[in-house]
């Protein structure tokens, strides 16, 4: 297998884990120790942070904690730190980082880096053509009436090889992709040249792996009769090899599970086509191998990769409408003249329903006919209004609602949750930027060094096509009714406004069926509450897979929808519990999958 560079990751959102990063450490020899913490909404936190607690804030605060904890011991053992906790303010973090080696008496390099905001410039680019469309809504960012709170650039990997070329110790990024914490010390290591497709493709396909942290080591994983302990789940390491190929692996006596099935779902997990774009290189996510070369260790070998997309994405920012909401328990008979009654009663004591831009209302039938306690006899009403008028949706408004409570329906109680608050959305705008204007910034030794992206440097295009595979013949003879998840797996997650359900076989006469099953119009049939959305199907046959692609489902994205599950995690799940009808020949095969 040849040299390897063993890179860790203790973190996969903000909130995860506190100690991970010390157990990482501690537990056996890495080389590499990142932290992953920005998703969408994550940036929309940082930017509240920001504004209630003063403009030195906007960096993930916990990784400070983690920092104090693991860097001694990671300088004594020539451990590098990659993360991109420096969010809004890279060099704040930084700077915090830098109080925090002086108090321990340690020396270290530390780099950090910016030139991702471009909130100053959004004007001036717009002048020179960049329109800034939204790639869920096909919409021009001058036509929004919004104002932007946050718009920063997804960086690549080659500032962050470039800050330990010159000899970082720690790197502090801002809104790189979440896989350049991973490329970026892989490209270091073996030298890797821009224009190494097929390498560099291996190291976005681990960094993609291991993003989310515990989640491909058996966390959110459909078949949780493999797993064998949810207690103290391990987080991943990924050893990558000079060509691009990697094991995933994690510490020994951690729990979880890490098989070609975890490691399938969690590829599968918010991703569109294929063809995965990052600003340094495309990943054939469909040309994959995967093998399973012993207890919690996958091997990956065979991605092909492409020269990357002539543009950068922008994670756009942008305050809505205010929203206040409510959601109340409708229990026992007659739940939907109940929920017409109330809203009935509730609009005419707020004045009506004209006056707000938008009235979302669902009637969520969780209740059953004979329920066998006072909870299963319960529905959900959620009621969420809008409006460009803060004071229609502010404190009176819960407390006009409130006063109703002893003169309304029976057995009227709420969940005592309120669903906006008030306050404005914060909607998220995914765009793009021509990668020709996009330049980063590495801060080191006292001085700042700009870095080019791939795009700039005119090198020749190359793409990968990729090879048909032919099926394997599907089971005849009768048929039996099961859920589909007994046979199936799935892994679901927002990607802005739209959402992704992934789903793999654990056969390959399993996966014929479900290539000819599952098609767009059966996925609508099964469920039927996106039969509304536009949805595209992609096939990864290589790794007995198909991903759809829900347009829309998540509205402006997770900090704006109404959804209870504004990230659609669940969707998969659901999906799952769906009768289907198989031949019975694929069924007897389940307790031997």
């Amino acid at each position: 297998m040849g040299e390897t560079i063993r890179i860790a990751n203790c973190s996969g959102y903000y909130g995860d884990r506190l100690d991970a990063a010390k157990e990482m450490v501690l537990g056996g020899p890495i080389d590499v120790l990142t932290g992953d913490y920005l998703a969408e909404l994550t940036m929309k936190i940082l930017y509240d942070q920001r504004e209630s607690r003063g403009a030195h804030l906007g960096y993930v605060g916990t990784f400070l904690k983690q920092v104090e904890d693991v860097v001694a011991l990671c300088l004594e053992r020539n451990i590098k730190i990659v993360s991109n906790a420096g969010g809004l303010n890279p060099k704040g973090m930084a700077e915090e980082v830098e109080k925090i080696l002086k108090a321990q008496g340690l020396q270290a390099k530390v780099a950090y880096i910016d030139g991702d905001d471009l909130t100053a410039n959004l004007e001036a680019l717009q002048a020179e053509g960049e329109a800034f469309i939204n790639l869920d809504k096909g919409t021009r960012l001058a036509d929004s009436e919004n104002e932007v709170v946050t718009a920063n650039i997804y960086f690549g990997a080659w500032a962050i090889k470039e800050a330990l070329d010159r000899g970082a110790d720690i790197v502090i990024c801002p809104r790189v992709t979440d896989a350049a914490v991973v490329i970026g010390p892989a490209a270091w290591k073996f030298n890797w040249q821009r224009d190494q497709y097929d390498a560099l493709a291996g190291a976005l396909t681990a960094g993609h792996i291991i993003e989310c942290g515990a989640q491909c080591c058996g966390g959110n994983y459909s078949f949780i009769e493999e797993v064998p302990s949810y207690i103290n789940v391990g987080y991943p390491i990924a050893e990558i090899e000079v060509d691009g190929s990697f094991t995933v692996t994690k510490h020994p006596g951690t729990g979880g599970l890490i098989s070609v099935g975890t490691i399938t779902a969690q590829l599968l997990y918010e991703i569109g086509s294929p063809a995965y774009l990052n600003p340094d290189v495309i990943a054939h996510f469909d040309t994959l191998k995967l093998t399973q070369e012993g207890t919690d260790r996958v091997r990956v070998t065979g991605c092909r990769g492409s020269s990357p997309p002539p543009t950068h994405k922008v994670c756009i920012n942008t305050k809505g409408l205010y929203r206040n909401g409510i959601e109340i328990l409708l229990t026992g008979l007659d739940i939907e003249k109940k929920a017409e009654l109330y809203l009935e009663q509730i609009f005419h004591n707020l004045g009506g329903r004209a006056q707000f831009d938008s009235v979302d209302v669902q009637l969520i039938r969780s209740d059953k006919a004979d329920g066998q306690s006072n909870e299963e006899a319960h529905a959900a009403l959620r009621v969420v209004c809008t409006s460009k008028d803060p004071k229609k949706v502010g404190r009176l408004f819960h407390a006009k609602i409130t006063e109703l409570s002893l003169a309304t329906i029976p057995g009227n109680t709420g969940r005592g949750n309120t669903i906006g608050g008030g306050s404005p959305s914060i909607v998220y705008w995914p765009t793009l930027i021509d990668s020709q204007k996009v330049a980063e910034t590495l801060h080191i030794d006292g001085t700042s060094i700009e870095v080019l992206p791939t795009q700039r440097l005119g090198l020749p295009e190359i793409h990968y096509q990729t090879v048909p595979q032919t099926l394997a013949p599907i089971p005849e003879g009768p048929k039996v009714s099961l859920p589909f998840g007994r046979l199936f797996g799935t892994r679901s997650g927002d990607k802005g406004g739209a959402a992704n359900c992934g789903v793999w076989a654990r056969s390959d006469e399993a996966y014929a069926f479900l290539h000819d099953f599952l098609t767009v119009e059966q996925l609508k049939a099964l469920c039927p509450d996106v039969a509304q959305y536009d949805i595209e199907r992609y096939e990864l046959p290589n790794m007995r897979s198909l991903n759809f692609y829900i347009r829309d489902i998540l509205g402006e994205g997770v900090s704006s929808n109404n959804r209870i599950d504004g990230q659609a995690k669940s969707f998969g799940e659901y999906l799952r519990v769906r009768s289907i009808e198989v031949p019975a020949a694929l069924a007897e095969g389940i307790a031997s999958a």
